[in-house]
């Protein structure tokens, strides 16, 4: 039987399995005869602003930034949050089912044995059991740990390793050969059945291990004394640097902010810019892995029947807001990047999206034509990929509840931001609001100071500030405390904040 009939029947007979369990689902096209490929490259712990897309004049990534120029950046692009301190396990988990933070997998979730909550066959809708059914030859390669084990095992080729050493054998290299590998047997094999290849990298999470070309161009070393100078080669600090954080972030001992290899606790100027050297380092060699599998699928006529989606699994702080973690709200953290090309996508184009990450296994299957479980949480963000609408939402939650309880809650509607912090056991309840389009590093009151400033390059506006306590916004906050209760309520988040009956909850 020719490959794109197997492919057919493959996915009428997936239309068939998934039917029973969804009597209304959507129904898949009947012209079939160029399945699209799907590339998705998920990287571990990258703010956004690493990224020239975003802004970043520093860090090299040429091949990120032509797909950026061939394809579509999205400015607004979230991961729900997470109910652990290992960020990583609810964010991939979202990812591989398609759903919300409190229900989904996972011992860390206070809900997982509910079943109205997390249904029993949850591992049958995942994003390797759909698109194996669809007749799709899928691979995985990425870290192991920290992620929904038993959906990774689904994908029909496994070949997972973390990998975080400054060399080429057990760094970002490896992950990249097992894709070249598979991809050149797809090619001497001419096979015809549609791809789904999960290249997931193991960087730049710490330790950040440079090769050592990239580590001296970034000015930074492996290994630094805490005591060291600063390296002038070094990349600057962030914008939004803080020498500590103003109140504790709300769980002691917690590895990212106290157990870093080359920060500790430290977060002096050299200190922080080495890290941000070793993070650079890393990316950029993400960056030449990346373009390798690009060139190989352009050089096998792949690519322009290939979405290749890239992002993270959250950001992350690296000395923004005197953080080191992914244990926080801020936009370096809560946000992560997101570009995407393909067929239908304009190049250079841009929006602002409003997405989680949770949302990309129904785009998935949005763009494959594939009929899509009810078990899917998130919203297809296919329309804004192909320009006929800019946000996929209107708001956004986020959470933090990986530390002592409830932890931290934030929602975003428009240009307005409001972030809560209840933890310690109501020994720090602060309330932080802004205006991102004045103020997108967030800064704080300690951003205004002469010696911060000066370390920085950079003064704030005095309005760029937080704001919750500001009378002339006192209605603003209002409204953003009422929409948080709704998405709680609405999400079935078990936790309750200290002032929440304050704000008018019933």
């Amino acid at each position: 039987m020719p490959a794109v009939s197997r492919f057919i029947l493959l996915r009428l007979t997936a239309l068939a399995f998934i039917s029973i369990y969804t009597p209304a689902i959507c129904a898949a096209t009947a012209d079939a005869s160029a399945p699209p490929n799907i590339l998705f490259v998920l990287v571990d712990d990258q703010s956004p602003f690493t990224l020239s897309a975003y802004g970043n004049t520093v860090c090299k990534t040429p091949n990120l930034d032509r797909l950026a120029a061939e394809g579509m950046t999205l400015d607004a692009a979230y991961h729900m949050g997470s109910w652990s301190g290992a960020v990583c396990t609810p964010s991939r988990t979202m990812m591989m089912t398609g759903r919300t933070v409190w229900h989904i997998p996972g011992k860390g979730n206070p809900n997982h044995e509910n079943l109205d909550r997390v249904p029993s066959d949850i591992l049958d809708f995942t994003m390797p059991a759909i698109f194996n059914r669809a007749g799709y030859d899928t691979f995985r390669t990425c870290k192991i740990g920290n992620s929904y084990k038993q959906a990774n095992a689904l994908f029909k080729t496994v070949r997972d390793k973390t990998s975080r050493s400054g060399n080429d054998e057990e760094g970002s290299t490896w992950h990249a050969d097992q894709v070249m590998e598979f991809l050149a047997k797809r090619d001497s094999a001419s096979a015809e059945d549609p791809f789904l290849v999960f290249l997931g990298f193991s960087h730049p999470h710490d330790p950040r291990n440079g090769k050592p070309d990239l580590l001296k161009k970034y000015g930074a070393v492996n290994e630094i004394d805490s005591n060291a100078s600063v390296n002038s080669d070094a990349p600057p600090l962030p914008i939004n640097y803080l020498p500590v954080h103003p109140f504790h972030h709300g769980h002691p001992g917690l590895r990212d902010e106290e157990k870093v290899q080359g920060v500790m606790k430290s977060r002096t100027e050299a200190v922080v810019r080495n890290e941000i050297g070793r993070d650079y380092a890393c990316i950029e060699n993400i960056d030449i892995q990346i373009g390798r599998v690009l060139d190989q699928l352009e050089a096998m006529g792949e690519l322009d029947n290939t979405y290749v989606f890239f992002t993270s699994d959250h950001g992350i702080a690296v000395g923004r807001h005197g953080l080191m973690g992914k244990q926080n709200l801020y936009e370096h953290t809560w946000r992560v990047p997101f570009i995407v090309k393909g067929p239908g996508i304009d190049p250079g184009s841009r929006a602002p999206g409003h997405i989680y990450l949770l949302d990309i296994l129904p785009t998935f299957c949005d763009i494959a034509e594939i009929a899509r479980p009810d078990s899917l949480e998130g919203i297809s963000f296919r329309p804004v990929l192909e320009g006929k609408k800019s946000l996929s939402r209107d708001v956004l939650y986020g959470v933090y509840s990986g530390g002592s309880k409830p932890g931290m809650r934030s929602v975003r509607k428009g240009k307005w931001k409001l972030i809560k912090y209840d933890v310690l056991d109501g020994k720090v309840r602060e309330t932080q609001l802004f205006n991102l389009e004045e103020n997108p590093h967030e800064f704080l009151a300690e951003h205004h100071v002469e010696s911060v400033s000066t370390m920085t390059g950079r003064r704030p506006e005095p309005h760029q500030v937080n704001l919750a306590s500001d009378p002339d916004y006192a209605d603003v906050r209002k409204e953003l405390e009422a929409l948080l209760i709704a998405e709680q309520t609405r999400l079935h988040d078990p936790y309750q904040l200290w002032d929440r009956n304050e704000w008018g909850a019933h």
